[in-house]
């Protein structure tokens, strides 16, 4: 993928389709380093299904026969030195983690790219899912947390225009 801001939709996709109703996109970044963390409360996944979902040839979607995302996300990590780790549970405390760990310095390194984007585009296709943004760039956070949003807005929809328009213009404030 040309940005990783892709992985971290294609990832969150997996979440919801897990059924999780709260996904947090964390996303850390200083001079050297990104750490892209992806978490949810969804269903979980099995070792076994931890230890395959890095294989390309692995899926469990019946329209095809390979699964892109994770090993995707993997390799970008894995070409600027970084790393790519999963923990899953499927028991009482199910959900599942993905972290992604880059070094920025390296010459393979993938820009982070249009996170707002993402942002904005999974709570548009997924307006009943809460997602928690928080990207830290040195000591400055950037957050989005759609049930604070939901509580004010009192039962207007997060999909609407206006609601997203305002989302995008928000965290574009935060990154200027």
């Amino acid at each position: 993928m040309k940005e990783l801001s892709l992985n971290i939709l294609d990832i969150t996709e997996n979440s919801v389709k897990a059924g999780a109703t709260l996904t947090e996109i964390s996303v850390t970044e200083s001079v050297d380093r990104l750490v892209i963390s992806i978490k949810d409360d969804g269903c979980g996944m099995s070792e076994e299904t931890v230890r395959s979902v890095v294989d390309p040839f692995y899926t469990t979607r019946t329209t095809r026969k390979v699964g892109m995302g994770v090993p995707l996300f993997k390799m970008a990590a894995e070409q600027t030195g970084g790393r790519l780790e999963i923990v899953s549970d499927t028991g009482e405390d199910h959900g599942t983690t993905v972290t992604a760990y880059f070094n920025k310095d390296h010459l393979d390194f993938t820009p982070l790219g249009d996170v707002i984007s993402t942002v904005t585009t999974l709570i548009q296709g997924h307006p009943d899912t809460d997602f928690l943004f928080t990207h830290l760039i040195d000591d400055k956070e950037i957050r989005l947390d759609t049930r604070e949003l939901r509580a004010v807005l009192e039962g207007v929809p997060l999909n609407t225009y206006d609601v997203l328009e305002w989302i995008r213009g928000f965290l574009e404030e935060q990154y200027s």
